[in-house]
Parts: C-alpha cells; sequence; structure tokens
C-alpha cells in the first residue's frame, strides 16, 4: 500500500488530522490497534474550545455538536462556603461547548465512513520503519497477514502509551513530566445538572467538580488518594463525599441516582520534545498529557491536527517544507501555555498532602485575588476559552 500520511490511531486527534487532510486533497491512511467499539467506549473529557467547534465545521462533522452540545458563557469557583461566577464572554467574546469527546469521536468516524477514507481497525504490532531516512514505511499485522505501508510522513496519534513516540530513539527526544499525588474518581449519572454552568470547588476534603453531558446526564468528579479502588466509592459514599465538598444551595439541589459508568483516573503533566522526528510527527496525548482541570486535553489534539494539517497542504500545494519544518516549535508554543494553565488550576483548586496549612491560605488568597480582580478573571478566561490557534 502506498500514501501520503499514514495516521497511526483512531482517537480525535487522528480522526480529525485525517479529515482535514482528506478535505485539502492528501491521501492518508488510519492504523488503530483496537475495534471501533473499544475506542468509542472509552469516557472522556467533555469541553469544546470555539477553536476545535470550527475545525469540526471544517470537515463537514460539527453539526451534532451544535444541535445537541450545551454552549457555555462562564464558570463558577466555590470556596469559602461559596459560589463566585467567573464570567468567560465578557473578556474574550467568546464562548465553550459541553459536548462529550465520545460523541465527537463518534461523528468523525462517521464523517470518514461517508468520505470512504481507509481505516484499518484491530492492527496489530504496528511499527514505524526507517521514519528518519528518505524511505519510511510503517509494517502492522491485520487478521495474521503481515502488511506494509509506504508513506510520506506519519502522524503519530495513538496516546500516551503509543507506539510512535516509543519508537523514538532515547536520545532524540526530552520529556517533561510531573505526575500529581491524587486522582480524579468521577461518575456518570442520568440525573440533571446541579447547575447550568461548572462548579469548580476547593475544600478541606479535596477537589470537586460537577459538570455535565446534557441536561439530563451529570458528570461529576472527587479529588481521591491514587491508591483508592472504585470498589471502596459506592455511589451512597460518592453523593455524600461530593455535597461535602461543594456549597449549600448546591448540596440542596443536588438530584443523586445510580452511576452508570465510575473510574479513577490519576493525574500527570507530559510533554515530549520536540514533536517532529525526521519524517514522524507526533500529535495529541502521543506528546503531551495535561491534568482535566483546564479541559485542554482534547482541544490541544486539535490544535496539534490543524498546524500539521497546513503544513502538510502547504508541503504538497506549495512545495514548501517550512510549515512542516516549523510545526513542533508551533505546536509547543500552545501546548506549553496550556500546560501552565492546566498547572494553575490544578494547584489553585486541588488539596495537596504536604502543603499543609500555608498552602491551604495560599489557596484561597489566589482565588479571592481571582473572583475580585476584573484582570485576573480575564487572564483566567482567556485561557479557559483557549489561546488563538
Amino acid at each position: 500500500m502506498r500514501t501520503k500520511v499514514a495516521i497511526i490511531g483512531a482517537g480525535p486527534a487522528g480522526l480529525l488530522l485525517g479529515q482535514l487532510l482528506h478535505i485539502y486533497g492528501i491521501d492518508n491512511v488510519i492504523l488503530e490497534r483496537h475495534t471501533g467499539e473499544y475506542v468509542l467506549g472509552r469516557i472522556r473529557a467533555g469541553l469544546l474550545e470555539e477553536g476545535t467547534v470550527s475545525l469540526l465545521d471544517e470537515v463537514g462533522a460539527g453539526g451534532r455538536a451544535h444541535h445537541d452540545g450545551l454552549v457555555h458563557e462562564g464558570i463558577e469557583l466555590a470556596f469559602g462556603g461559596e459560589r463566585h461566577r467567573i464570567d468567560l464572554h465578557g473578556p474574550t467574546g467568546r464562548t465553550v461547548m459541553i459536548y462529550g469527546q465520545t460523541e465527537v469521536t463518534l461523528d468523525l468516524m462517521n464523517a470518514r465512513r461517508a468520505a470512504g477514507l481507509t481505516s484499518v481497525y484491530e492492527a496489530d504490532h504496528v511499527t514505524p520503519i526507517d521514519f528518519d531516512t528518505d524511505h519510511p514505511r510503517v509494517s502492522y499485522v491485520k487478521d495474521g497477514v503481515t502488511h506494509e505501508i509506504d508513506y510520506d510522513f506519519i502522524a503519530g496519534c495513538d496516546g500516551f502509551h503509543g507506539v510512535s513516540r516509543a519508537s523514538v530513539k532515547p536520545q532524540a527526544i526530552e520529556t517533561f513530566e510531573r505526575v500529581y499525588p491524587f486522582g480524579w474518581l468521577g461518575i456518570l449519572s442520568n440525573t440533571p445538572p446541579v447547575s447550568h454552568e461548572l462548579i469548580y470547588s476547593n475544600h478541606a476534603r479535596g477537589f470537586a467538580l460537577c459538570t455535565m453531558r446534557s441536561t439530563k446526564r451529570s458528570r461529576y468528579y472527587v479529588q481521591c488518594p491514587l491508591d483508592d479502588h472504585i470498589d471502596q466509592w459506592p455511589d451512597d459514599r460518592f453523593w455524600d463525599e461530593l455535597k461535602r465538598r461543594v456549597d449549600q444551595k448546591a448540596a440542596d439541589m443536588l438530584i443523586t441516582g445510580p452511576s452508570i459508568e465510575k473510574s479513577i483516573a490519576p493525574l500527570r503533566s507530559f510533554v515530549a520534545e520536540p514533536m517532529r522526528f525526521g519524517r514522524m510527527f507526533l500529535a495529541g496525548d502521543a506528546a503531551h498529557i495535561v491534568p482535566p482541570t483546564g479541559a485542554k486535553g482534547l482541544n490541544l489534539a486539535a490544535s496539534d491536527a490543524h498546524y500539521l494539517a497546513q503544513a502538510f497542504r502547504e508541503y504538497y500545494d506549495e512545495k514548501s517544507s517550512a510549515g512542516i519544518d516549523a510545526y513542533s516549535a508551533k505546536a509547543l508554543s500552545r501546548v506549553w501555555k496550556a500546560v501552565r494553565f492546566s498547572w494553575w488550576m490544578t494547584s489553585m483548586l486541588h488539596k495537596f498532602p504536604d502543603n499543609g496549612a500555608f498552602g491551604a491560605r495560599i489557596q484561597l488568597a489566589e482565588l479571592d485575588y481571582v473572583v475580585n480582580s476584573k484582570a485576573a478573571a480575564a487572564s483566567l478566561a482567556e485561557n479557559y476559552v483557549g489561546l488563538p490557534f
């Protein structure tokens, strides 16, 4: 098989990149080691920046998001028993949209299928070969048969544990990491949200977040120790703990119900530099991870796909390598700003084991400053709605 771009990974980054390349007339093939059903079964983020929505529109996959998504113009910060609204739209002119990553993935899958593009699911032993030469290839095994693709470029969109970054020689890559000493216990329930906007709560017992997937389905999180197991958290215990960590009005209005999904996710910040290795480029979680506090993971994947698609279009249409040469630096500039914002939100809102009473007071002072300073609130809003691509 021969193609211009081989994409490893059928998550949002790979699927969006594939659709962008398609509308730019650039042939591409997607290889995914899991089934499509497995990919759709992963419960992930659910907040989209306007730039991400615009990219979905560009590839013809934004219709359902506009119909079903919930547009938010603000968020609420809760501390000291009270809630304070941060206006997102006023200082930025922009909003965010609540629309689940699973739905984004489904919309992009359907768009790719409708376009008749090649996606190989259950592709085992995917291996990028000679990507640092002028004759790159990628091999994979499907139904016991080994296949090989000749390509011009490869896009590694296969996540944190994927083969793309792992194929790079250790001396050619530098990684930066911060592992946080806690996780998020999250549940999904068919209950109406407690508030029409997200509530981020700083509490002495630990962080809590009240969000949603629709007007009838809620998503809630509480900070928990990394060594906790979901078996330790029956629904009743979760709801009781959530009520303790939110303000009294939210606790009184909270409608509880059986969880339909429950999981514990560790939090980390991670960046790999550079994001280009010869003819292979990293995008999305393959290159960077952020804690979900800033709602940036999916949106960074989208901006990576945008930068990379533009670079490939410039290469093929204008016979210029300037875009692919600049890709890593351009993407990392936006990545590090999002990493900083996610780190800042995480540091301000969570209970850290070693911070003690002094650290708790600093957090409250920071929160009080943010909600009472127009400049500080505007800075939070600017980063939250997403910096320009």
